[in-house]
């Protein structure tokens, strides 16, 4: 039996997917490098990613679901996701 998937929900899993990836290749390179200084800029560079990640997937969910959607719906899922990068951001 076949099973259908939507093309979103793979696109949020793939994104997901590639994310997770990243994260494991970088924890090689700390491991390869040895170094702390070499192993905090790399975890640095991953706090770019896991934020971009959460914005395409959610873009890539709410294009899926835009046309089931009010706008009221739209700006409060928007200012969630605001209020989390706010809340994540550094200092």
């Amino acid at each position: 039996m076949f099973i259908l998937l939507e093309k979103v929900v793979l696109g949020m899993a793939f994104l997901r997917i590639l994310s997770g990836c990243i994260e494991l290749f970088a924890a090689f390179l700390m491991i390869r490098f040895n170094d702390v200084e070499k192993a905090i800029i790399i975890n640095s560079s991953l706090a770019f990613i896991g934020p971009l990640v959460l914005l395409l997937t959610t873009a890539i969910g709410l294009f899926g679901i835009a046309d089931q959607l009010s706008i009221k719906k739209f700006f409060w899922i928007f200012f969630g996701v605001g209020c989390i990068l706010y809340g994540v951001k550094s200092s």
